[in-house]
């Protein structure tokens, strides 16, 4: 075994046919860029699939590993999915992203090679945000893009309805008790 393939475990594809069926049942985490006028910033969430509420995010100005550690660890203080999704990138494979997800308890799934569309939802997410709030604000500054953000995903979250739920927003729709027959 080569010493990459002892540093970066990759996991199957746990999803498929599956629907998530209630809150905290899957989540989903992926890395995005933000364009700022003259740099990038690099925007992480974790985003429960059944609700779409982001569960948190977080915003650099480089792609290194302690951003995507901090969004979760802020997610998994809240709550515990029973499955975790994610691409095979370098920041979900390491062992300190995929130590705090067994440490959890939960399941980890990862897309398979080259198909964005298993974690569709994140997917969606960053085409809202850019085409609802980036695009239109073109931030000049990391502090600029860090407000216009915060304010985004309250208003993504508590304002925002949603066709696929029935048009109430995530907020509603996670914290929503739950129907039972």
């Amino acid at each position: 075994m080569s010493r990459r393939d002892s540093e970066h475990r990759v996991y199957p594809y746990l999803l498929r046919d599956v629907s998530a069926a209630y809150p905290n049942h899957v989540w989903g985490i992926d890395v995005t860029y933000i364009r700022l006028h003259a740099s990038w910033l690099y925007l992480v969430a974790v985003l429960d699939w059944y609700s779409r509420y982001v569960i948190s995010w977080e915003l650099d100005q480089t792609l290194a590993l302690p951003f995507v550690l901090t969004a979760v660890e802020r997610a998994l203080a809240q709550a515990q999915p029973v499955t975790w999704n994610s691409d095979q990138g370098s920041h979900f494979t390491s062992p300190q992203y995929l130590d705090l997800l067994t440490t959890a308890g939960v399941q980890i799934s990862m897309d398979g090679k080259g198909r964005a569309l298993d974690n569709v939802f994140v997917e969606r997410l960053w085409r809202t945000v850019k085409y609802e709030e980036v695009y239109l604000r073109d931030y000049a500054t990391p502090r600029e893009a860090r407000q216009g953000l915060r304010a985004y995903q309250v208003f993504y979250n508590e304002v925002r309805p949603h066709q696929a739920l029935g048009y109430r927003t995530p907020a509603e729709t996670c914290l929503a008790p739950l129907s039972l027959p």
